[in-house]
């Protein structure tokens, strides 16, 4: 399995390479050269198989002959053995057709524990064999940094520095990072936005020479591992609803796009995928490009719903490449034109991604109607991330006699200023949340400036 650029000018790669690589050389994201294949038989023969076994098989392929087979298939149970639930993603009925995909019992309640468990292990794994050390930088607005932190902590051979925008994350997300006391663990709250420490991340990784060769990692969703991680979910969720005899549609939380663009790779690898609904708050970038073709920046916005409110969409450049026909230098070009000035895509791709993908945006008052309506409806308590995906699936689902799975990407409980907003009684909190309320904080605050968070970084290596 070789990996190419989105953007067409740096070597493929392996898998291997990619994942410590993250970010291409050109600037670009990588993408498999060619997608493996999920036949019906596959589909079939995955029928009342455990997560693990199903997440080997979707995901095998895709290492090649990087891992032996007993090693992955280690790496892959020892992820997933923290999970607070046998079923891992459970599904749960909303109504006759329309159903939850649950992906927040992993160790921080959160959708990203079900990549970064396992990105965690590959890196240490890689690491160990080639007897190198690796620094991992990442920028979260919200769940991405805590769940990498809880899968890096534990590795020999990182340094994990995780930014966050300072007073833009919830106070339960801010602790789960702030609160692990661990030797190769730093936090740094940035006084900007999260598209900011983004920016910084990503100059870091175009100019590495502050860390004097040792190894850049990425964690957040440039690195192809956590799209590849996530992929497996659909499939398992699909099976689970009858696939291959049985379509099945899906509608996710968008922000970055990597969690629905792994829907995509399961689509075109043969899963029976009829319909994706991205779902976004009032930070709706991906809806005015779908809908109108406004691809242009705005203003950033707080919303009740924070690990969505970001300006710039990292992983929807994959798409772009996709629907380019794998065109790099189109894509390129698109990219150059988006950074100085509104930007708008040619008609053919667009016409692409309309015939698979919908969207809908919703307001902070959507999102506390929605809570509301669904506990009164259902008794489920949503989060405000999950509460946009249910409004987007209700209000866009095009084939109502197809299953609709809404991704229900955080527990309650992570956000329950917004539930209590809302009118309803405060989430219980799981025993280890409570515990960490009262912990101790640790956590640097710096400018947003590059220079002074690459000095901070060289000098906590260790």
């Amino acid at each position: 399995m070789r990996y190419i650029s989105t953007r067409g000018q740096a070597p493929a790669l392996g898998f291997e390479d990619v994942l410590l690589a993250g970010l291409a050389s050109d600037g670009g994201l990588y993408v498999p050269e060619t997608l493996p294949k999920i036949t019906p038989d596959d589909l079939r023969a995955m029928a009342g198989c455990s997560y693990v076994e199903i997440a080997y098989r979707v995901m095998r392929p895709f290492v090649g002959d990087a891992i032996d087979d007993a090693t992955f298939r280690r790496l892959i149970e020892e992820s997933y053995a923290s999970f607070h639930h046998d079923a891992v993603v459970p599904l749960k009925q909303l109504n006759s057709n329309h159903f939850l995909l649950e992906l927040f019992h992993g160790p921080t309640l959160a959708f990203k524990d079900v990549a970064l468990q396992l990105l965690g292990r590959l890196l240490d794994h890689f690491l160990k064999q080639r007897d190198e050390k690796g620094v991992i930088m990442g920028a979260t607005s919200g769940d991405t940094g805590s769940a990498a932190i809880e899968g890096c902590r534990a590795c020999e051979n990182l340094d994990i520095f995780i930014l966050h925008p300072k007073g833009r994350v919830s106070e339960i997300q801010r602790r789960q990072m702030t609160t692990v006391k661990a030797d190769n663990v730093h936090n740094i709250a940035i006084e900007g936005n999260f598209d900011d420490a983004q920016a910084i991340v990503k100059g870091s990784f175009a100019d590495q020479a502050f860390l004097h060769g040792t190894r850049l990692i990425a964690v957040n969703s440039i690195n192809w591992a956590r799209i590849m991680a996530q992929t497996v979910y659909y499939v398992a969720a699909a099976v689970a609803l009858g696939a291959p005899d049985r379509e099945v549609s899906f509608t996710v939380p968008s922000a970055n796009f990597g969690n629905i663009f792994a829907g995509y790779i399961a689509r075109e690898m043969g899963v029976p995928i009829r319909q994706l609904v991205i779902a976004t708050n009032a930070n709706d970038i991906l809806h005015r490009t779908l809908a109108s073709n406004d691809f242009s920046r705005k203003e950033l916005l707080a919303t009740l719903a924070p690990s969505m409110d970001i300006v710039v969409s990292s992983n929807f450049e994959r798409l772009l490449f996709f629907a380019y026909g794998c065109d790099g230098a189109a894509v390129r070009e698109l990219l150059e034109r988006f950074q100085k000035a509104p930007a708008a895509l040619a008609d053919a791709p667009l016409a692409r991604m309309r015939e698979l993908f919908s969207s809908a945006t919703a307001s902070d008052d959507t999102i506390l109607n929605v809570i509301r309506e669904m506990f009164d409806r259902t008794g489920e308590v949503l989060d405000p991330h999950t509460a946009t995906g249910v409004y987007a699936a209700e209000k866009c689902n095009q084939h109502p006699d197809v299953p609709m799975v809404t991704l229900a990407t955080a527990h309650p409980a992570k956000f329950s200023d917004a539930i209590v907003k809302a009118g309803l009684a405060e989430p219980v909190l799981p025993l280890h949340f409570v515990e960490m309320l009262a912990a101790d904080e640790y956590y640097d605050v710096l400018p947003a400036e590059q220079s002074a968070v690459q000095a901070f970084v060289e000098s906590h290596r260790h």
